[in-house]
């Protein structure tokens, strides 16, 4: 980690605005709200953790403009956007590692007419790139990756170990594919005749935008025909499944263990998070937020927040998911009802007798 640096030099690098503290204060690490120790600057970047601001035993908190706080005894740096002035701040403290070095491992293997400049593009041990394919400037392909035949791969992308980008399917520049993450695997595609399942040929390809990024073990399905085709700038995470000919719009976030079925198509500035299902061949509208382990199961064309299952407007589906909740009360009512109507008919009888 790089030395410390007083508070006043601190807030100089992230753009702020000292609001609290002794300038010549030194700051040597960093570390989250909750478990930072003297000497260290953290963040407040969601309003959850404001309680533990009067807590945090940090030397320095970085703290929105508009916020404006002063409980505890931190110093504050008022910034525009704590979490991006926190990455700043760890880019100081703790450097990126060194770029992989261009060459090829004696290890991997290049089938021939693969087209890149080995100067400019690092091929590490153990991965193999198969006949036809081609690397852009700036390309990182780690220990173990594969790449498909006839694939590409646009100026710096970077594979991380045992990733795979199947045949034939293109990226973009700057794309990023974690460990375990597969590009390509067929489409889930079958049809029952004569008593079995005869899988149906999948010959389309995948296709990711600029600046994408794919999480660890997640798997995005080539198209039976045509794309499978994730826009420019979206994020996906960990253990994501697209299926086959599904289209993602640009800067969408995908997060972890969602299932997306074929032929969907999803807007830009989509979020779907933890555990959303969604249906195949529906539309869902840019702008759309469906909330975790939510039910996609007809199309959304609205601009909103959804949840439930299936999934509704925020405030109706919250409705919907607080019923279950009540039925206890509502059963108890209804049987305390029934006992009355029981007395009353007995009643009843016994006066006409």
């Amino acid at each position: 980690m790089s030395s410390s640096i007083p508070l006043n030099k601190l807030a100089e690098l992230v753009g702020g605005e000292i609001l609290r503290g002794d300038p010549r204060t030194p700051i040597s690490g960093l570390n989250s709200i909750v478990e930072a120790q003297p000497g260290e600057v953290t963040f407040l970047g969601n309003d959850r953790y404001a309680e533990a601001l009067a807590t945090t035993r940090a030397s320095a908190v970085l703290v929105a403009r508009s916020a404006r706080l002063a409980c505890g005894m931190a110093a504050l740096i008022a910034v525009e956007n704590p979490t991006l002035a926190f990455s700043t701040v760890i880019r100081h403290f703790i450097p990126a590692a060194a770029p992989a070095k261009p060459g090829v491992h004696a290890s991997a293997v290049v089938a021939p007419g693969v087209s890149f400049d080995a100067g400019k593009v690092h091929i590490g041990a153990c991965a193999i790139v198969e006949e036809g394919a081609s690397l852009g400037d700036g390309c990182v392909v780690h220990a173990g990756a594969f790449v498909g035949k006839g694939a590409s791969l646009g100026p710096s992308c970077v594979l991380h170990p045992n990733s795979t980008v199947r045949e034939r399917c293109v990226l973009g520049a700057r794309v990023i594919i974690h460990a375990g993450a597969v590009i390509g695997s067929d489409g889930f595609g079958y049809e029952f005749t004569q008593g079995r399942n005869v899988k149906v040929e999948q010959v389309g390809i995948v296709r990711l935008d600029d600046d994408v990024e794919v999480g660890s073990c997640a798997t995005i399905d080539r198209a039976r025909f045509g794309l499978t085709w994730i826009g420019e700038g979206t994020k996906i995470d960990n253990l994501v499944q697209i299926a086959h000919n599904v289209v993602v719009g640009k800067h969408c976030v995908i997060v972890s263990q969602v299932g997306i079925a074929g032929s969907t198509h999803v807007g830009d500035c989509v979020t779907l998070a933890g555990q959303v299902g969604v249906a195949g061949h529906l539309e869902i509208g840019s702008g759309v937020t469906v909330l975790a382990k939510s039910g996609v199961t007809k199309s959304i064309t609205e601009p909103g927040v959804y949840t439930g299952f299936p999934a509704r407007p925020l405030i109706e589906g919250r409705k919907l998911m607080a019923l279950p909740a009540k039925i206890p009360d509502m059963l108890a009512r209804l049987r305390e009802l029934e006992r009355r109507l029981s007395e009353m008919e007995s009643a009843a009888k016994d006066a006409s007798s």
